[in-house]
């Protein structure tokens, strides 16, 4: 019998190896991919934002406020395996790995 796959088990599967190539790609060239960046809170000219860079072999994801008269700050930094992030990803946002996934397709193409 068939072993059946949900689409989103195919999907983290497919994200997952995507990450593992565009990590390779990272390593030749020395320069990290960034997977996305939001902005969470703007106020005047300072601002809070989520950036996920794609390094070797890892994903790291900073929270950071700069702008106006703010000094540029790290307020937290997660950093993931390529296997752990696809599902962290799929439970803080479908969407958003969707977006990531379209994003690294077309970096690799």
């Amino acid at each position: 019998m068939a072993k059946q796959i949900t689409l989103d088990s195919w999907l983290l599967l497919h994200f997952s190896e995507l990450l593992k190539k565009g990590s390779l790609n990272v390593a030749k060239t020395g320069i990290p991919i960034m997977l996305y960046r939001t902005t969470i809170e703007e106020e005047n000219d300072s601002y809070e934002e989520e950036v996920c860079t794609l390094t070797e072999g890892y994903v790291i994801v900073q929270l950071v406020t700069s702008g106006g008269l703010v000094v540029p700050n790290f307020k937290q930094q997660f950093v993931f395996t390529l296997e752990q992030f696809p599902e962290w990803l799929m439970r803080k946002s479908r969407d958003l790995l969707l977006q990531c996934v379209d994003f690294v397709e077309e970096q690799l193409k």
